[in-house]
């Protein structure tokens, strides 16, 4: 397991990560949510060292990392770093070796993980000749190709087409099934969701939320009733109840006590004749815009 315990990092006058502290477990997969300059990339940085600390420590299976641990992780980070006119075969190849593993094991280990990540037809190109979802596939090639116990990766569906992501997906979903931890940030919040076992939200370099998915969308304490009209509702007139439009003929509204449930029924159907109603946790979405506004 992965322990982060009380970070700390400033940059001159900017505070960038502020006691941050979670875990990352084997066999789960942890999404890292956080706006643009949150701290999420200077957290994942420091993991290999590449960030120098003012102060907090970092385990892994409860002991500090060191050389020999930082050898069994994986790292994509968001700025990527390949040769644009190497073979990709060999580039991943070269990766691996770099990471100990012998010529015949990285030769081996690059050609079944391009397989695998639908790159079959492609080893012997030029990573400028691909598509770039083809070189964000690439590039998790590199940093999985060692067969790595935690895989830590800065915006990796960042870009990708639709089938690019739904076969990123599946390879995380695949590897947490094999054990191990896989922490990744991103700001695709409605992809996280469905994907991840658990969540850390941090904003401002502090950790705002974090725990199993569900839970950290049950700590907000209300629901959402979701509503669809047969007909266009005077919005107008069902805005003071806390109803918010999310389409012509749909909205939403929040609903803190259950016990209001007929009585916001009863003023959408007078309002556009409902149709259809739902009520579930907050989304990811609504837990993220609470917790870090």
């Amino acid at each position: 397991m992965l322990e982060l315990d009380g970070l700390e990092k400033r940059f001159g006058d900017v505070r960038a990560l502020n006691g941050v502290s979670f875990t990352a477990k084997p066999g789960y997969i942890t999404g890292f949510l956080g706006r643009n300059g949150a701290g999420k990339s200077t957290t994942m940085r420091s993991v290999f060292g590449l960030v120098n600390l003012d102060a907090g420590q970092i385990h892994w299976q409860d002991r500090p990392v060191d050389a020999a641990a930082m050898s069994r992780f994986g790292f994509m980070p968001e700025q990527r770093g390949l040769y644009r006119k190497m073979a990709i075969n060999k580039q991943v190849s070269y990766f691996a070796q770099l990471k100990g593993l012998n010529r015949t094991a990285a030769d081996q280990a690059a050609t079944r993980l391009l397989t695998e990540l639908g790159l079959e037809d492609r080893l012997g190109d030029k990573l400028e000749a691909l598509s770039h979802g083809n070189q964000q596939r690439v590039q998790l090639a590199t940093a999985l190709a060692h067969n790595p116990d935690l895989c830590l990766l800065d915006e990796p569906f960042n870009g990708l087409d639709p089938t690019a992501v739904r076969v990123l997906n599946q390879y995380l979903r695949s590897l947490a099934d094999q054990g191990r931890a896989v922490l990744f940030s991103s700001h695709q919040l409605d992809l996280v969701e469905g994907l991840c076992d658990e969540v850390v939200i941090i904003d401002d370099g502090v950790v705002r939320a974090t725990g199993p998915v569900v839970e950290v969308r049950r700590q907000l304490g209300f629901s959402v009733l979701n509503l669809a009209f047969q007909s266009t509702p005077e919005w107008a007139q069902l805005a003071s109840e806390g109803f918010t439009a999310t389409g012509t003929r749909t909205g939403s509204a929040r609903l803190d006590n259950p016990d209001r449930l007929p009585h916001l029924l009863q003023l959408a159907d007078k309002a556009g004749s409902l149709i259809t109603f739902s009520y579930d946790l907050p989304s990811l979405s609504d837990v993220f815009e609470e917790v870090t506004q």
